[in-house]
């Protein structure tokens, strides 16, 4: 089912039409500690979860099934999640397997949210140290994508969802990539610009989706920086020092990108390029070789691989990207080493 995307500032708005556009019994918000405040006035349905991905347990989504039950949800309810990735996964799932399937819509607040988790159908919770390792793919009906909520973000949210971004410009166009290399994060947010940057993301996303919504082949070129990256997310995990999903990413395009140097021979300017982006505004993460083995068999348990191998999506050029590409130990070594390099850790 094709998601209805509504680019506005306007959300409240939106969100009316589409409730009296609709036959439901009752609309359910699903927010968490710091969301909810944005929800004025307070609706009467509202189940509030607590913040940060550490939450996005099986234990967060039966206190919403609980809660669901509780309030008289049906099948022909509404939920609308809003938060930014963390709530729409959640909370997409919860809808999604309540009653085998309740309509819900996402508002994303955060850019990540927004051009990420919010779009494309991938509902899910963290499971035995696992990103996403329990899910669904089932899509919001709508999708409301607005800028208003990003004043008040810190600069970190604001870089980690620049990275999803950034990526879908290195699948898609690079005159778009080198554009958003000269973002600045410490300019006040130019809202109408920043709605055309997402809504230029977020169309890479939904055409790919569209052609392999259940990733089955194209689909997987939107994992770009993700096998490393979510290694690195869950190793920083392990040491109880949790980094922003974003910051992964970036670090991820950038090992990935010498990789697809290594592999198909990527530019070596354009690793350059986002190297140097990269290491200006996302902090490096502290690991050594020594953290290699490790970060190596994380890779291997990543959905993208199998056999005991490590898959990537790997680019031939800016735009151009190629799918389930194996890379071995060794690959991996060096271009960890690489980045360490090229990000001065």
């Amino acid at each position: 089912m094709a998601q209805n995307l509504i680019f506005t500032n306007n959300v409240a708005e939106a969100i009316e039409r589409l409730e009296a556009a609709s036959s439901h019994n009752m609309t359910l918000w699903i927010a968490d500690v710091n969301t909810a405040r944005l929800i004025l006035p307070e609706p009467p349905h509202l189940i509030i979860i607590p913040d940060g991905d550490s939450s996005k347990t099986l234990e967060t989504v039966t206190r919403v099934w609980d809660e669901m039950e509780r309030l008289g949800a049906t099948r022909h309810s509404l939920v609308v999640n809003l938060g930014g990735g963390m709530v729409t996964d959640l909370g997409g799932f919860a809808a999604a397997t309540f009653k085998r399937g309740v309509r819900f819509i996402n508002v994303p607040t955060t850019v990540l949210g927004a051009v990420d988790a919010a779009v494309g159908g991938k509902t899910g919770i963290n499971y035995n140290g696992l990103k996403n390792e329990i899910g669904a793919f089932a899509p919001a009906s709508d999708v409301i994508i607005s800028t208003r909520f990003f004043d008040t973000l810190p600069i970190d949210e604001m870089k980690s969802g620049f990275a999803e971004v950034l990526k879908h410009a290195m699948l898609s166009d690079r005159d778009e990539f080198l554009r958003l290399l000269e973002h600045d994060f410490n300019r006040p947010i130019d809202h109408e610009n920043m709605l055309e940057r997402l809504r230029r993301s977020v169309q890479v996303k939904v055409d790919i989706v569209a052609r392999d919504p259940k990733e089955q082949g194209e689909r997987k070129k939107l994992n770009l920086g993700h096998t490393v990256g979510h290694a690195l997310e869950s190793l920083a995990a392990k040491r109880r020092a949790p980094i922003a999903h974003g910051y992964a990413v970036a670090w991820g395009l950038v090992t990935e990108a010498v990789l697809s140097h290594i592999k198909l021979k990527f530019s070596t300017e354009d690793v350059h390029l986002l190297g140097n982006f990269v290491r200006d505004n996302y902090h490096g993460f502290p690991f050594t070789c020594d953290d290699y083995d490790e970060l190596l068999e994380l890779m291997r348990h990543d959905k993208k691989s199998h056999d005991g191998e490590i898959s990537c999506s790997l680019l031939t050029s800016i735009g151009e990207c190629l799918i389930d590409q194996s890379v071995t130990a060794d690959d991996v070594t060096a271009a960890l080493d690489i980045l360490r390099d090229l990000l001065g850790i």
